[in-house]
């Protein structure tokens, strides 16, 4: 059976997160695990110097290793209230096998650990200590789509049912390959596309796009696509507005030569812009 990973963490995102996965699954006649990763333990701070006697310091670094076991309990029980609720949500949307996994310790060790086995990884753009004032992307979601091996689809604040889907069309590599997954992906089965070229028109621009529409349309797929003058991030995230598209599909990284430590800017800047969930291909 398919298999898809849903990292929840108790923020405003993780109900989206439930819902995105609930539906990708019944696409793919899938299960979901729901994940949620506690870190590392901080630990007693040993360093004590000072004017403290022996046998109050002594005293202090019980106390303090007794706060710490209680916080690492308190932070247990909610872990498993999240998966809980997360569970509980998403088998209210339909899904069958659902189950979950508490994890303790570094958040990409645990997702290299379970994903072996799984199709897709979904996320928040933003975990529960991102600036949302600010709309920075969560640091978890940029460490999740670095190290992941599989397709992630990023959730946006809100869901609601895809029935729409943009591809940002570079025609480079992974833009070609962003289309044949998209092509291929039960999670799009009979949806309809439009596929999206920022910059300026040429012979090239126009035929690598009529090369990507042909492939989308030969699966079976309604696509449509234009060459737009402007910045992909801008013309990008103005159109899924204008057109009024569900979903976003892209290639994951930038083309520099560090890009497999960095993710792409145009890529970044869209998930931190766009407000649909967003799916990125390797």
């Amino acid at each position: 059976m398919s298999k898809l990973i849903a990292l929840v963490d108790g923020s405003t995102y993780s109900e989206s997160v439930c819902d995105l996965a609930a539906w990708a699954a019944e696409r793919i006649k899938g299960g979901v695990t729901a994940v949620h990763v506690m870190g590392h333990r901080q630990g007693v701070k040993q360093d004590l110097s000072g004017n403290i006697g022996l046998g109050a310091r002594t005293q202090l670094l019980e106390e303090l290793a007794e706060l710490d076991a209680a916080k690492a309990k308190l932070a247990q029980k909610r872990g498993r209230a999240i998966l809980e609720d997360a569970k509980t949500r998403i088998e209210h949307a339909g899904v069958a096998e659902a189950e979950v996994r508490l994890r303790s310790g570094d958040l990409v060790e645990a997702i290299a650990e379970l994903e072996g086995t799984a199709d897709y990884v979904l996320i928040g753009k933003r975990g529960e200590a991102a600036d949302y004032a600010k709309l920075h992307l969560g640091s978890n979601f940029e460490r999740v789509a670095r190290s992941s091996t599989k397709p992630i689809i990023v959730a946006a604040r809100a869901f609601k049912p895809i029935s729409k889907v943009m591809i940002a069309f570079d025609g480079k590599p992974a833009a070609l390959k962003a289309v044949d997954h998209a092509m291929r992906d039960p999670i799009f089965a009979g949806l309809d596309f439009q596929v999206i070229m920022a910059g300026t028109e040429s012979v090239e621009g126009r035929r690598r796009l009529d090369g990507a529409l042909a492939m989308l349309r030969g699966a079976g797929h309604n696509a449509e696509g234009d060459i737009l003058p402007g910045a992909p991030d801008e013309v990008i995230a103005r159109e899924i507005e204008a057109r009024g598209a569900d979903m976003l599909v892209m290639g994951a990284y930038g083309h520099s030569r560090i890009r497999g430590l960095l993710l792409g800017s145009t890529t970044s800047e869209l998930v931190r812009s766009c407000h649909v969930p967003v799916l990125l291909i390797r």
